[in-house]
């Protein structure tokens, strides 16, 4: 396992909080392979639907923990635990991240990210659908 391969994942991570947190979508879309996708309220999204997945989202601060990562050649698997609190009530929710990754020419993205939230009842699941509303549906 190499500590630089880890060290560039870490940081590609920090990148996703911090990009999402100040609503760079831009900068978010860069962590991503152009394939990626995310996954939560009980579906999967391409990443040319993720600016409107985030657009429709509460707004607020990702916080994210030291994700577990299992390195494989130029792949790898890895979960990430996050707490969000809502800017506007200071409402949290907490859960975790499967993901994805990828060695690619430009370095380490996220192949997939899927959100599992933990609920007070001690349930985990993908979440309940939000305000986002696909094209046609």
């Amino acid at each position: 396992m190499s500590t630089d391969d880890l060290m560039e994942i870490h940081q590609l991570l920090a990148r996703y909080a911090v990009t999402i947190t100040k609503g760079d979508i831009d900068g978010l879309l860069k962590v991503f392979t152009s394939d990626g996708t995310y996954s939560a309220f009980g579906d999967t999204y391409p990443l040319d639907e993720f600016p409107a997945l985030v657009a429709a989202a509460p707004k607020g601060l990702f916080l994210t923990g030291t994700a577990a990562i299992e390195l494989d050649g130029d792949t790898a698997t890895g979960t990430q635990p996050l707490c969000f609190v809502d800017h506007a009530t200071h409402d949290m929710r907490i859960g975790y991240y499967n993901d994805t990754y990828v060695r690619t020419p430009d370095g380490w993205r996220l192949r997939t990210r899927a959100m599992t939230f933990i609920r007070r009842s001690g349930a985990h699941d993908s979440g309940r659908p939000h305000a986002f509303e696909r094209n046609g549906a």
